[in-house]
């Protein structure tokens, strides 16, 4: 197995790594990947965030730069291994980290995410909000890597402690404050306020104090509705287990349009029987829009925008589980080949190349329904997923992309390239022990197709 910093995301944390170093005079002719690396990595760098990349199996991880930044040290007085990690973090805190990552090892969660306390060189600890998320596993489902990023939240947890002293106090903190600083009081027959607002409620929700005073059901007509349940029912259940809230949720703003925002608070009881919250809601949405490129970054195929070859195996793995659970109805995995892409490479150049991948790859994309998944396993060479598909629905897809093609060739001014495709069909079922299993079916239909002329369809 490649370390962490000889994988897929090495050009991303190479950018990470040189952004700052970069001279703000220079001027550069980088491609487009250099341009999507070097905004990213500026993005992050602006964020202060850090990153880090984690082989499980090693017991290895890689920290960025700024990650190390955030605790004081250099580069060279942090190593890479799980234990001497371990080390740094808080005895308090080191029982819920560890668990917390165990419940995503056993995908019991989502994604991984804590805020805990770190030992900086100096000796003294800060908060900081880790998250993170498996991207890559083996057949069995054992994590392989994990990847994510660390920021400094000291500053606002310090606020978050301060909460209980005098408004005075509070209104002199809180309003230099970015973010939106509260006491929201819920009753017990279900009306809601806020008692205390800082003034950051005007960039939050674009909205004045005075007009949550006696009522928050304003925040309906502002929350995303997609989130709006998912919103009132974290401060119910909040409320009924005096657990710490948190959420993460969208709004929508005459001004800003669309943004994240992330909640965070602790409940107490009133002598009246209602709850009352002391907390602070910040714009997330940079961090957001990092966490959907990182994403998109370890899962996509940059030439086509359609999945990598790991992300594919992952979505067809997980077909295969549902298949194994009790599903009725299989699963059809496609095989596909560009002819001759090798001589359409030698005549018309490798740029026409790979406009031709990408000219297959929209045609592809078009003919998807929601549940399908399409991905690039190889050079020229594409892998489909069509969950609830047998030989003969899968067979006609294929007819469909190949007779598109054939009415639709790749024209580039003048130049019109026709592009053919040899496919082989397989169909995966639960007698399958691993989804591998129909990718070698279908990979030896589409051998079949190809030796047996091309533009082609072979089951197998």
């Amino acid at each position: 197995m490649s370390s962490p910093r000889s994988s897929a995301a090495r050009p991303l944390f190479q950018a990470v790594e040189s952004a700052g170093r970069n001279d703000e005079n220079s001027v550069a002719a980088p491609d487009n990947a250099g341009i999507v690396d070097e905004r990213l990595a500026l993005a992050i760098e602006g964020s202060g965030m850090g990153v880090w990349d984690r082989d499980v199996p090693k017991g290895e991880i890689y920290y960025s730069s700024d990650w190390k930044a955030i605790l004081g040290f250099s580069d060279a007085e942090i190593g890479s291994s799980i234990a001497e990690s371990y080390t740094r973090v808080h005895p308090n805190d080191l029982s819920y980290v560890r668990a917390a990552i165990q419940a995503h090892f056993d995908q019991k969660t989502p994604n991984y995410q804590v805020e805990h306390r770190l030992r900086c060189k100096d000796g003294s600890y800060k908060w900081v909000l880790t998250r993170g998320k498996v991207v890559s596993r083996d057949s069995r489902g054992n994590p392989l890597r994990m990847v994510g990023t660390t920021v400094d939240i000291s500053a606002i947890h310090d606020i978050s402690e301060k909460l209980h002293r005098t408004v005075e106090l509070l209104s002199k903190l809180t309003n230099e404050v970015p973010g939106l600083v509260f006491q929201y009081c819920l009753t017990p027959d279900g009306q809601s306020l806020f008692s205390y607002a800082s003034e950051g409620i005007r960039d939050i929700y674009e909205i004045e104090p005075d007009d949550v005073a006696t009522s928050a059901a304003v925040l309906d007509t502002i929350i995303h509705p997609d989130d709006l349940l998912a919103y009132h029912a974290s401060f119910r259940t909040s409320a009924a287990r005096l657990t710490p809230w948190h959420c993460e949720y969208r709004v929508i703003l005459p001004r800003q349009g669309l943004r994240w925002r992330q909640g965070d608070a602790r409940p107490q009881r009133q002598d009246d029987g209602s709850t009352a919250w002391y907390g602070f809601i910040t714009d997330v949405t940079t961090r957001k829009d990092i966490e959907v490129e990182l994403h998109r970054f370890a899962t996509t195929d940059f030439l086509t925008q359609l999945a990598n070859r790991r992300f594919f195996m992952v979505q067809l793995e997980a077909e295969l589980a549902r298949l194994h659970r009790g599903g009725r109805k299989p699963a059809a995995v496609l095989m596909i080949d560009l002819d001759y892409f090798k001589i359409i490479n030698d005549r018309w150049g490798h740029a026409n190349g790979d406009k031709a991948l990408r000219h297959f790859a929209a045609v592809l994309s078009n003919h998807l329904r929601e549940t399908d998944v399409a991905g690039r396993v190889g050079g020229e060479e594409f892998a489909v997923l069509l969950p609830a598909c047998g030989f003969t629905q899968a067979v006609a897809f294929a007819s469909r992309l190949q007779k598109h093609l054939d009415e639709a060739p790749l024209r580039e001014g003048d130049l019109s390239i026709k592009v053919t495709i040899s496919v082989g069909v397989a169909v995966m079922d639960a007698s399958d022990a691993s989804a591998e299993e129909s990718i070698v079916r279908s990979d030896r239909a589409l051998y079949r197709a190809k030796n047996s002329g091309r533009n082609r369809i072979e089951c197998g």
